[in-house]
């Protein structure tokens, strides 16, 4: 074999070889990228569309978002309307048939949870509500399971040569999340029953997993903030009850809480609502060490 032949015999061999791709994840929520990476390791590339310090209702569709989008394999993100305001005009403007609803690449987490809040009637005059119920899965670590479950199952299909990696990975992950799960619910059983007041209605699902009770918002209806008023009749309302706290999310002001707990001497706990929510919170373990650590603060 002469010098160009064996030249072109290996420039043949090597556009041959199989080119090994990441499988590039667009996340609406830090949430769900971090779950991605748990359970695809080096084998996918997930990135979020929103941070822990923004609230998700309301995102602008930047340039930089359409183009990630554009490139993506897998959508994942909340659903439940959560994304409804900037969502849509992505996935037109990215025009990334791959990530469409109805594909194996556009995934929303809420249709694999038992979903809290649904409302008997959707009204406007009813402030921010969803129709298909309260969309803040994520602050119920239980959830995460079933989720898993079927990004694993799209992963799979959208890279079949590494399904067993992908297997393998839930396997893992489940395995690691129940044993976290079984150290929290140690950790929070003197929280059962702790009478607690929120910012907004996004604690439900958190409510719900750590038996909590709720008394109170802080909005007079979700997603309408605060008024004067609705504070005083708040204040009249907690009068010689048993309230132990005050919880807001780290991308919410603090002002109405901070104004109740002046008069009430109850205190304001800050809880990330999602990965980067606080400096603690950096991955899905932390996120839960975090929020179940400050409300350790407050238990009775």
């Amino acid at each position: 074999m002469n010098n160009f032949t064996r030249t072109i015999t290996l420039l043949l061999a090597f556009v041959a070889l199989p080119a090994t791709a990441e499988v590039r994840v667009f996340a609406c929520e830090p949430e769900w990228a971090a779950l991605a990476g748990e359970i695809g390791g080096d084998l996918v590339s997930a990135d979020s569309a929103t941070t822990g310090l923004q609230d998700v209702h309301h995102i602008d569709a930047r340039p930089s978002l359409i183009a990630r989008l554009r490139q993506a394999d897998l959508l994942v993100c909340t659903g439940a309307g959560l994304e409804a305001g900037w969502l849509p005009v992505l996935l037109r403007r990215a025009n990334n048939a791959r990530v469409q609803p109805g594909k194996p690449g556009y995934m929303e987490a809420t249709t694999y949870v038992g979903m809290l809040g649904r409302p008997e009637r959707v009204d406007r005059s009813a402030g921010d509500i969803h129709a298909q119920g309260n969309p803040h899965i994520q602050l119920d670590a239980r959830n995460f399971l079933a989720v898993a479950d079927e990004l694993a199952d799209r992963l799979a299909q959208i890279d079949p040569a590494n399904a067993a990696q992908y297997r393998a990975g839930l396997a893992d992950f489940r395995q690691r999340w129940q044993a976290a799960l079984d150290g929290w619910s140690r950790d929070t059983a003197s929280l059962q029953g702790m009478p607690i007041v929120v910012h907004h209605d996004a604690w439900v699902y958190l409510v719900d997993w750590l038996q909590l009770q709720q008394l109170a918002t802080l909005e007079p209806l979700p997603g309408v903030p605060p008024s004067s008023s609705h504070l005083s009749r708040l204040l009249q309302q907690l009068e010689g009850s048993d309230a132990a706290a005050i919880i807001h999310s780290s991308y919410q002001s603090p002002r109405a809480a901070n104004w109740l707990a002046e008069r009430t001497s109850l205190p304001v706990v800050e809880l990330p609502a999602t990965i980067g929510g606080t400096p603690a919170a950096t991955d899905l373990f932390s996120l839960f060490d975090d929020i179940t650590a400050r409300l350790g603060t407050v238990a009775p």
